[in-house]
């Protein structure tokens, strides 16, 4: 086939063992460097004997297909910081404008190795060419040597930022069929997600704005040959994002449909949280999340009607949310910090007094609130973190209550007995109270104190500024946290209780799962006589079960995806259902 590598052609004058040592090295298998551990996990779907025979006849088909390249690109940019806004924005238009200029001016040189094809769209079983057709030039780049591929020890201590690891979560893990969906909002590619921004974080912390896609594959592409430690998701623009500059009329390019999202982060919990700090989480202080999407979620449903509320897992202290309804993604900005500010109760920093300043009689969602939060106080704070646990605590509890008097007796007292727990402080408010330490006392501004503490320790602390402008990007679901290695993973809202950030799957701890399934699938292949074999391969035949199965079918990443496209379909049914039901309205009209 004239043009393919490693095949001579009729005019060429080179000896013919010349060409067939080419050929026999052009030809040869080079596997993609994978990380490869043995470790014993804890989660492990279930392994068949069916899946082991298909996922077994996708590896022999594999030897039969041609092989492709894969590139590693590795950007620099030095002094990063002193280049102007000028200057960082031509970069940019020309990434934008021609993705392989990013080949011309480096310093390191480009490493390519053969991939097999069932490798790179092993993701999912569904995720093929044929569904998201690239119009990309395909280039022929020059072969590299095979990568050595790591021991099990250094697999261990592999980073999650390394991008051969991250190349390979990308080839094999990542869920780009749904995540396509999620943002088309239908199977068929639309300008909701041709015309919708992405921005990449390279691994020299370059930012690329302004990207866009026609399809998943072209998206998939890119990030395969960029190998950003992150990308996030903006909205969708009146025309390519990658054309701005193209437009005559400059306002012509405006947002028109987002998400409308929120991000919590556990750092604002600093002063009220006992077992962490900083960018440290544990299980105690993970409560307050709970408390925080209970709370958000119940109001975000009841008080404004939204449906598709879809919850992630931040990867390291927090949580976002993505609300998708599409009567909500048209909202504009005076919209949004409407809503923001419905939401927002908790008022300054940690160095701030007094943070809750509500109204009486309560509002409906504040009242509702309290309800929901009342437990969590008394179970999640004050016994689990106990917070006035010291004296300059204990000293912040009494600047929070409306009585000097009734201040003074606490203080005598907790004074009196250094070592005394939050949970007895609290109800000592009451005790005090009664005991008429204070003629001056009003017990209505008691209560409503009361009410306010409790709202200051367990309500959200939103960073309302990700939801007041549509423009905003928040990273996507699904990438990997490069500080601690986890995925992004959506939280079901129906099991809040269980859901435990620190058991979220970890990229090298999947790769892991891949060679432990197949570890296991090939000891039971083993084990089995031909004759049994072949009967369970008829049966399975005959049930539909012996289809390929994909790599995060294989990882505890499995009941995630799971989730993603439940959540998904219902967006698409339901968009589906609104245009069907306008379509035979507007049939209707016609005489």
């Amino acid at each position: 086939m004239p043009g393919t590598p490693g095949t001579p052609s009729a005019s060429s004058t080179v000896p013919q063992r010349s060409n067939t040592a080419h050929l026999r090295v052009m030809t040869c298998q080079v596997a993609p460097r994978r990380v490869s551990t043995r470790l014993q996990l804890s989660f492990m779907p279930t392994v068949t004997n069916s899946t082991c025979r298909a996922s077994k006849a996708s590896r022999i088909d594999a030897h039969t297909l041609p092989l492709i390249p894969a590139t590693t690109t590795t950007t620099t940019m030095s002094s990063r910081d002193a280049v102007t806004d000028a200057a960082t924005d031509a970069v940019t238009d020309q990434v934008m404008t021609d993705p392989a200029a990013l080949h011309d001016d480096k310093e390191s040189g480009i490493a390519a190795q053969n991939v097999r094809l069932t490798e790179l769209f092993d993701d999912d079983d569904d995720d093929d060419d044929d569904e998201f057709p690239s119009s990309a030039p395909v280039k022929q780049l020059p072969s590299s040597p095979p990568a050595r591929v790591p021991s099990p020890p250094d697999a261990v201590s592999i980073k999650a930022s390394d991008p051969e690891v991250m190349r390979s979560f990308y080839q094999r893990l990542f869920p780009w069929r749904p995540l396509f969906q999620w943002l088309n909002h239908s199977p068929i590619p639309t300008n909701d997600f041709a015309h919708r921004e992405f921005a990449f974080t390279l691994q020299n912390d370059a930012y690329l704005r302004y990207q866009s896609f026609a399809t998943a594959e072209l998206l998939r592409k890119d990030v395969l040959r960029l190998m950003p430690s992150r990308f996030e998701i903006g909205p969708v623009y009146s025309t390519n994002p990658r054309d701005r500059k193209t437009l005559r009329n400059s306002s012509a390019f405006r947002p028109l449909a987002k998400e409308l999202c929120f991000d919590i982060d556990l750092t604002d919990y600093d002063d009220i949280r006992t077992c962490c700090d900083k960018a440290n989480i544990c299980r105690k202080c993970w409560r307050f999340m709970t408390m925080a999407i209970r709370v958000v979620d119940v109001a975000l449903r009841d008080d404004f009607g939204f449906k598709h509320i879809m919850w992630v897992y931040s990867g390291r202290r927090g949580v976002h949310a993505w609300v998708c309804d599409k009567k909500v993604r048209s909202l504009d900005d005076q919209k949004r910090r409407a809503i923001a500010g419905y939401l927002d109760v908790i008022k300054g920093g940690a160095q701030s007094g007094k943070k809750v300043h509500v109204r009486r009689p309560l509002h409906p969602h504040l009242a509702r609130s309290l309800d929901i939060l009342k437990t969590h106080f008394q179970q999640d704070v004050l016994e689990v973190q106990d917070p006035w646990n010291t004296q300059d605590r204990s000293e912040k509890l009494l600047q929070l209550l409306p009585d000097r008097n009734l201040n003074e007796s606490l203080r005598r007292k907790w004074d009196a007995s250094p070592g005394r727990a939050s949970t007895s402080k609290w109800a000592d408010i009451d005790a005090v109270a009664k005991t008429g330490a204070s003629k001056s006392l009003d017990a209505r501004a008691l209560l409503e104190a009361k009410q306010d503490i409790v709202l200051e320790y367990t309500y959200p602390r939103l960073d309302i500024e990700v939801s007041k402008k549509l423009n905003h990007l928040l990273k996507s679901p699904f990438v990997v946290h490069p500080g601690t290695g986890r995925v992004c993973v959506p939280i079901d809202t129906k099991a809040l209780d269980d859901f435990d950030p620190l058991a979220v799957p970890t990229v090298q701890g999947l790769l892991a799962e891949i060679d432990s399934w197949r570890d296991e699938c090939d000891k039971k292949e083993g084990d089995e006589d031909d004759a049994g074999a072949d009967a369970d391969a008829d049966a399975d035949a005959d049930s539909g079960k012996g289809r390929a199965v994909s790599d995060w079918e294989k990882t505890s990443l499995k009941p995630y995806v799971d989730y993603f496209r439940l959540f998904v379909s219902g967006i698409i049914r339901d968009e589906k259902d609104v245009r069907v039901k306008r379509e035979r309205d507007d049939g209707s009209m016609e005489f």
